[in-house]
């Protein structure tokens, strides 16, 4: 048994051999559209022995796609992060007020890049000097469509802090200086729980020489 599991261990798993092809849509139909709008998606797919899959039926909530920048000061060895209340935080936590990433809503006609430099000067008054893009990832694919794409921007930390965000938006948003330590430190104790910027910060660290290659 031994030696049958060590030598599966050196066979390269096959993945993906499936594509959107592979998938029927039966009907797609609206549910509900307010801030957020949500639909029922009813299909079949391709199952892994090659045959198809009865009728699945599944709501799925439908809220655009985001940019995530991740602005960070070289020459201060600092982030700038924010801060602001998230209703959806308010059942499972009991500090609501979320430390996080600039980011925004993708519009149409909008790349991912514009509103990087749109959202940082909104949300933290930021000028971004230069977009780094680390990576793109899905939220939560069984319930959402929504893809993020994320990036770590050049800037100047110096000056940073106060209260920003858009009053049409209800935004109150308080700007943070964090230096890379204290970032790492609030990553181990949990204090960051918001996933864009668990997943931005970690990125970071496990390239930060890629970063200052590009920022230096």
């Amino acid at each position: 048994m031994k030696e049958k599991q060590d030598a599966a261990l050196d066979i390269e798993p096959s993945i993906h051999q499936y594509t959107s092809q592979d998938i029927k849509i039966i009907e797609k139909k609206p549910l509900y559209n307010g801030y957020f709008s949500m639909n029922k998606y009813r299909f079949k797919h391709k199952l892994f022995n090659g045959e198809w899959s009865s009728v699945v039926d599944r709501e799925v909530f439908e809220r655009g796609h985001a940019a995530v920048v991740l602005p960070y000061d070289p020459n201060l060895e600092t982030f700038v992060l924010i801060e602001q209340v998230r209703i959806g935080a308010l059942e499972t936590y009991d500090k609501p007020w979320l430390v996080e990433c600039v980011a925004g809503i993708i519009d149409e006609g909008e790349t991912a890049e514009e509103v990087c430099v749109r959202e940082a000067v909104e949300e933290a008054g930021l000028t971004i000097k230069k977009l780094l893009p680390a990576m793109s990832y899905l939220a939560s694919p069984g319930g959402t469509t929504e893809k993020l794409d994320v990036f770590v921007g050049l800037i100047d930390a110096s000056s940073a802090g106060g209260v920003y965000g858009l009053d049409d938006e209800d935004e109150d948003i308080l700007v943070h200086k964090v230096s890379e330590k204290t970032a790492r430190d609030w990553l181990n104790q949990g204090k960051i729980i918001n996933s864009a910027t668990i997943i931005a910060l970690q990125w970071f660290f496990l390239n930060r020489d890629k970063v200052l290659n590009e920022f230096r």
